[in-house]
């Protein structure tokens, strides 16, 4: 079997980045010359799109995992793609979304079902939560104080 082929394969069951073709293709013990005909050939062809792979995994982790700005483009990082294609990518997928709806909805999934945090303690945890999911402490803040319990 050739590295094109496996490399068609891979790209079958789902989107992958140059860069992760590449490590797999290196796993299976290919030569690196045989590797770089095939992701001249995949890229050739647009198997390969690292721009599709950024746009891809940045609608996944908006809107399946409710995640922010932050935590997107580390994912499209680690997946091997270069800053300014995740850059490109992130301001695709931001531009049809509304940040603050995004964050409310992360939120929300926490509080499950409540319109109030409970204590302190439960704001620390939240505030960790939402900052770790990608969104920018200032506005996790404001949001977190919007659903504060009155004292």
């Amino acid at each position: 079997m050739n590295a094109y082929v496996d490399g068609l394969k891979m790209l079958g069951r789902r989107e992958l980045s140059e860069q992760q073709v590449r490590q797999r293709l290196a796993r299976k013990a290919y030569e690196p010359d045989e590797i770089d005909e095939a992701i001249a050939r995949l890229r050739e062809e647009r198997a390969i799109n690292d721009q599709r792979v950024a746009e891809a995994i940045a609608r996944t982790e908006t809107g399946i995992r409710k995640r922010g700005k932050v935590r997107v483009r580390m994912q499209i990082e680690r997946a091997g793609i270069a800053k300014e294609t995740a850059k490109a990518a992130i301001d695709e997928v931001f531009e049809a979304i509304d940040d603050d709806a995004l964050l409310e909805s992360s939120l929300g999934k926490r509080l499950r079902g409540r319109d109030t945090i409970a204590d302190d303690r439960e704001f620390q945890r939240l505030f960790r939560y939402l900052v770790g999911q990608g969104f920018e402490s200032d506005r996790v803040m404001q949001a977190l104080r919007a659903k504060r319990k009155p004292r």
